[in-house]
């Protein structure tokens, strides 16, 4: 009987097997089908022609999860990702308890319908996914294969310490993808008569807010997930309308999230300076680089919980550029100059990131020690200073001991308009 018995159980552990191997076989052929259905229209739309197919491949979500794992350990090694989670904690973005690994993986898992991965060539589509999330999946990574065609996907998304020219070209490439993705799978709607993506953001949000680990997210990390999305397919929108027929890779590529958000700026060559800080550092630094415009204005929407977009979104208007650093060996002190359009608009700034930061510290002033608690273990101040007759804003928030306050470190523009 024993024997039997166990006979009886590997067979049928055979026989699932079998099937098992029969429905992926049955699952790969249909996603190759739907890969060769979609190549045409995407084609057509983009005016780009394959030069050769993709391979695609169905995985398991534990497989998804850990390509993220593997992208974001590739992307930010442990002395990075330290440095960027020190640099969102002392700018308010998220909160001290957070593990930005975690919470990044947590997120992107829950999210990914698909991926496609430029080493290999390969489209990977998640098996725990109904149909039509997979025809919308296929559609947009497949913009991705075809963009990797064209354009070095890795330099672009692997730039280091250019925060917000990466933001630019990661826009571009989601941008395009949601754009075409939508022509594609509703033919009947013209380009001119789609309505803003970035419009939508609020019911987009609202959506997505159905997904736990997306709900618990802080809003730096959803509003840094959508932005390329939407704002992106705005900006490819409006470049496909102005610049027919071209495409916006290579030199016609945007430079800051200024120009994703503000397209007249771009057509108007409106790029950033580029701020340099002055060596030597008599700290160490531990992390240096930019927000940008968006970040800018996620910053005021983050910590002055009165405001509203609209008001967030014009205290950073007439942003011109922006470098940070973290400094050590304490790991505490943050110095971030901004330079702005004009006086009027470094103004507006600097009154708006004050009353951000005295929310932000509890504090009564700039370089005033208070609050709560005792005696402040921490200063800042925000200073108003002129750079080559261009106005800027310096922040400062550091331990009250921090030997910079003698001598806060200085910047120096190294590229102008």
């Amino acid at each position: 009987m024993t024997r039997l018995a166990s006979a009886g159980v590997v067979l049928a552990a055979a026989a699932l097997g079998c099937r098992d191997r029969a429905e992926a076989v049955q699952r790969q052929g249909a996603l190759r089908e739907l890969v060769r259905q979609r190549m045409p229209a995407l084609e057509q739309v983009t005016g780009l022609k394959f030069k050769r197919d993709p391979a695609v491949a169905a995985r398991s979500r534990t497989q998804v999860r850990d390509y993220i794992i593997h992208k974001f350990d590739e992307d930010l090694p442990p002395a990075e990702l330290a440095g960027l989670q020190q640099t969102l904690r002392l700018f308010g973005f998220v909160p001290d308890s957070l593990d930005l690994r975690e919470s990044f993986a947590d997120v992107l898992t829950e999210q990914i319908g698909g991926y496609f991965d430029p080493d290999s060539n390969t489209l990977y589509v998640p098996t725990d996914i109904d149909s039509f999330i997979v025809r919308t999946s296929v559609t947009h990574e497949l913009v991705h294969a075809l963009q990797g065609q064209y354009v070095n996907l890795d330099s672009l998304l692997e730039l280091k310490h250019a925060n917000d020219r990466r933001s630019a070209a990661q826009a571009v490439l989601e941008g395009q993808a949601t754009l075409v993705q939508t022509l594609v799978m509703m033919p009947e709607q013209r380009l001119e008569q789609l309505p803003s993506f970035w419009e939508a953001r609020v019911a987009t949000m609202a959506q997505q807010r159905r997904m736990p680990a997306f709900a618990h997210a802080s809003r730096w990390l959803r509003e840094t997930l959508i932005f390329p999305y939407l704002a992106g397919a705005d900006f490819v929108r409006w470049y496909a309308t102005t610049h027919p027929g071209r495409q916006p890779y290579g030199a016609a590529m945007p430079v800051s999230t200024e120009q994703i958000l503000h397209p007249d700026r771009y057509a108007a060559g409106d790029a950033p300076l580029e701020l340099a800080f002055v060596p030597p550092s008599p700290d160490t630094v531990r992390y240096e680089d930019d927000l940008g415009e968006f970040e800018t204005r996620l910053l005021f929407a983050e910590l002055l919980d009165d405001s509203t977009e609209e008001q967030a979104a014009w205290l950073a208007s007439g942003w011109g550029g922006d470098r940070f650093r973290v400094l050590g060996p304490g790991f505490d002190a943050l110095v971030w100059y901004s330079v702005w359009d004009n006086s009027a608009a470094a103004a507006r700034f600097a009154k708006g990131l004050e009353r951000a930061w005295a929310r932000r510290r509890s504090v009564g002033g700039p370089g005033r020690p208070g609050g709560p608690g005792g005696p402040a273990t921490r200063l800042w101040e925000v200073t108003r200073l002129t750079l080559d007759g261009r106005p800027l804003v310096r922040l400062v928030d550091a331990p009250v001991g921090w030997s910079g306050w003698k001598s806060v470190p200085r910047i120096m523009i190294v590229k102008g308009r």
